[in-house]
């Protein structure tokens, strides 16, 4: 049972504020996520909050709720070290591509969404979404000084290079910490979702953790002293001229 496996995670990292779990982390894709779909007071985000409070921990993990039309939202949820829900994103951009239609079974949403967990303002991203900077962008002007990308990436040729130059790109361009959380294979799946590849990446776009293609935990460091120096460095964000457009 995947509650299983977030609370032997959580006891894994006790010294962590912040833990990050991938895409799905309810169940995995596939034509039964309108069936294993809970709402958010349901029993899974339910054992979440009750791990979350045990550990004295917050997670971020991807769920699936009901859309009221047949389809599910692609949820990020995030909650605090007291169990409180502190905010929850419905996946904006939908994997409709590579021969995928995630629209088929997923609603988009259509805001972007940042929480305060772990004395952290963090910015929610869902897999595909990675390859749309404005969304980033959007998420430090609303006051991110982190990213948390959580994805079920699916498995192809040069699909693992893309995930990993995409997060790299969007913490360098943003010049913001990083947290991206793959699912890991499972070959026994035969869905061909998951490269792992889980990273920890700070503002100036160096890989601080790379978790490898399988099943692990890691507790690394954010240290937004870092942040302030990089952006002394390269103030890029001061530099943008959005005034400035093309006749």
């Amino acid at each position: 049972m995947n509650l299983e496996t977030v609370r032997e995670a959580l006891a894994r990292a006790e010294e962590a504020d912040l833990a990050v779990f991938p895409e799905a982390t309810l169940t995995r894709f596939g034509r039964g996520v309108a069936d294993a779909a809970e709402p958010l007071d349901g029993p899974f985000v339910t054992g979440l909050a009750e791990a979350a409070r045990e550990h004295g921990v917050a997670v971020v993990a991807g769920v699936f709720e009901p859309a009221g039309d047949g389809r599910v939202a692609n949820t990020a949820v995030a909650v605090d070290a007291t169990g409180r829900i502190a905010g929850s994103y419905r996946k904006i951009h939908l994997f409709d591509s590579f021969g995928a239609r995630e629209s088929e079974l997923v609603a988009p949403g259509d805001d972007p969404v940042v929480v305060e967990v772990a004395g952290l303002r963090l910015g929610l991203v869902t897999c595909y979404d990675i390859r749309f900077p404005e969304l980033t962008r959007e998420l430090v002007d609303r006051g991110a000084d982190a990213f948390a990308v959580i994805a079920a990436w699916g498995s192809g040729p040069m699909k693992e290079e893309h995930w990993v130059t995409l997060v790299k790109a969007r913490a360098v361009e943003n010049t913001t910490w990083t947290i991206a959380v793959g699912q890991a294979p499972n070959p026994a799946a035969g869905d061909g979702f998951g490269v792992g590849r889980s990273m920890l990446v700070d503002p100036m776009g160096v890989v601080r953790h790379d978790l490898g293609p399988g099943p692990a935990v890691q507790v690394g460091e954010i240290d937004p002293a870092l942040t302030e120096s990089v952006r002394r460095t390269l103030p890029s964000l001061e530099h943008r001229r959005l005034g400035v457009t093309r006749s």
